[in-house]
Parts: C-alpha cells; sequence; structure tokens
C-alpha cells in the first residue's frame, strides 16, 4: 500500500505534470511537427490495488494538433501506455531516479513504433523543463519552462488541496473567494493562477479576467523567473531589487510561496 505521501506526488505528477505535454507540444515547432498527423490514445499509468479499477492513469485523446487531456480517468484500451508497477515507481521515475525497478511496462511499441517514439520524445522535452537547476540561453525555451512551471504550481496546489493535503486543504478552508496569480510582465501568455473558495480550489491557465487576483506573484523578466523557480535567487534581494513585485499582502506572498516550494519538493524528490 502507497503511504499518502506517495499518492500525493503521484497526483502531482500525474494531473498537474503530465498534462503540461499539451503545452509543450504545442510550444516546441519540432514536436508540434512530429504529432501533425497522429490519432492515437497516450496514457501514464500507475498501479494500485487500491485505486478504482486497481491503476490510477491520465490520458490524452490526440488528434493531429488537438489533445485532450483526461486527468484521473484511466482508459481501457489506449494505443499506447506507459504502465508503472507501483505508485512509488511512478513517482522516483519522474523524479529522475531511473532504474529497471521504475522502468514502466511499455504497451503497444510494437504496434505503434512511430506514435510511441514521438511520445517518448515529448516526455523528455517535459522532463527537460521540469528537472532543469538552472535557466536556458534561449528566450523561446526560456519562455516555455517558466510557464510550464507556473502551470505545475497553480495545478499541484490544486491536487494537493483535492486530495486532502492537511495544510494546504486547512487554507483553503478558511478562505474567502480569492485567487492567486503568477505573471510576468510583457510576456501576456506566460500567466496562471489558482482560485480558491471556502475548500475548493481550480488552477487556471493565463490570465484572470473576471476580476483583479486578491494576490499575484509577478516577475520583471523570465530570467527573475526562473531565479525564484529554480532556487538559484534570493525571493528577499528579488523583491528588494523589483525583480519580484509582490502585488497584495506580504503575509499572503509567504503563504503561497511556502505552498510552492513544496510543490517543488514533492515534484524533484
Amino acid at each position: 500500500m502507497a503511504s499518502k505521501e506517495e499518492l500525493l506526488t503521484s497526483k502531482i505528477f500525474l494531473n498537474a505534470a503530465v498534462p503540461l505535454l499539451k503545452v509543450i507540444v504545442a510550444d516546441t515547432p519540432k514536436l508540434k511537427k512530429m504529432f501533425a498527423t497522429t490519432h492515437c490514445i497516450y496514457q501514464v499509468s500507475a498501479l494500485d490495488p487500491d485505486a478504482p479499477g486497481g491503476k490510477w492513469a491520465t490520458h490524452f485523446q490526440v488528434n493531429c494538433d488537438e489533445w485532450i487531456v483526461h486527468c484521473n480517468k484511466v482508459e481501457p484500451k489506449p494505443f499506447v501506455e506507459l504502465e508503472f508497477k507501483s505508485v512509488e515507481a511512478l513517482n522516483a521515475f519522474f523524479k529522475g531516479k531511473i532504474s529497471p525497478a521504475t522502468m514502466p511496462k511499455m504497451k503497444g511499441v510494437a504496434k505503434h513504433p512511430v506514435y510511441f517514439v514521438n511520445f517518448l520524445m515529448a516526455l523528455l522535452k517535459m522532463s527537460s523543463l521540469l528537472s532543469a537547476n538552472e535557466a536556458p540561453a534561449d528566450e523561446d525555451t526560456k519562455r516555455l519552462m517558466v510557464k510550464c512551471m507556473f502551470y505545475l504550481l497553480s495545478s499541484g496546489i490544486s491536487q494537493l488541496n483535492k486530495n486532502g493535503h492537511e495544510a494546504v486543504h486547512e487554507w483553503a478552508l478558511k478562505s474567502p473567494d480569492r485567487v492567486y496569480a503568477w505573471a510576468v510582465d510583457n510576456e501576456p501568455t506566460v500567466s496562471a493562477y489558482i482560485r480558491v473558495k471556502a475548500g475548493k480550489t481550480k488552477a487556471g491557465r493565463g490570465v484572470y479576467k473576471r476580476a483583479m487576483p486578491f494576490f499575484t506573484m509577478r516577475f520583471d523578466s523570465l530570467d527573475s523567473a526562473l531565479g525564484i523557480l529554480l532556487s538559484t535567487d534570493d525571493m528577499i534581494e528579488s523583491t528588494q531589487k523589483k525583480k519580484l513585485i509582490m502585488e497584495g499582502a506580504p503575509e499572503f506572498g509567504a503563504q503561497i510561496g511556502e505552498y510552492m516550494m513544496l510543490v517543488g519538493a514533492m515534484a524533484k524528490g
């Protein structure tokens, strides 16, 4: 039986990290071209005797440029599937601890070799973005990395709440209707948010347009954002130098920053 910590971590990977493949393929010309004629159902799963049907999964219906993501839903007959033998094996694999014990069963390789290779290339791209320890030189890669990390943080915090992380759920229960956002100046496509209300959370991509967010963690550039996201810059120093602007009460910035670090720690190990 997987521990609660392992289950929570798997929810971050399956329901927050793996869905980023849709964004990564759309924003990476080489990958987008590879999937231009793809009609396939992909699935990433982990066996668990306590899960409904014996496994947890996220799957994609891919029709060329259209990727439909189904989080926390098992597809019984995917074309291609990476099936991990346990939640623990899935977590270790996505944290970069690759060994014979953590390798998934690769289904559909013989029948759909091209589809499998393309999916593997997208997964490797995701891994390189999320496991990086320093900022890339290329501006487009920086932009995609920050976007993916913002999405991972907003979705990851929401997943922790939905799956019963005590501290995060207690915070959500006590919260009135509030929106917390991440943004970069002059980068309108690089933004994300999480809406919190009376125990419920909903992660969103892009700018929240219905009202002004209650709190926004705003960066003056992609480099400044990566300095905090990759923990290469000091948050207090970045704030003093106006590289990081806290739009809202500082105590709320500290609180959301704590949950950012929690998601990061669980995802990287």
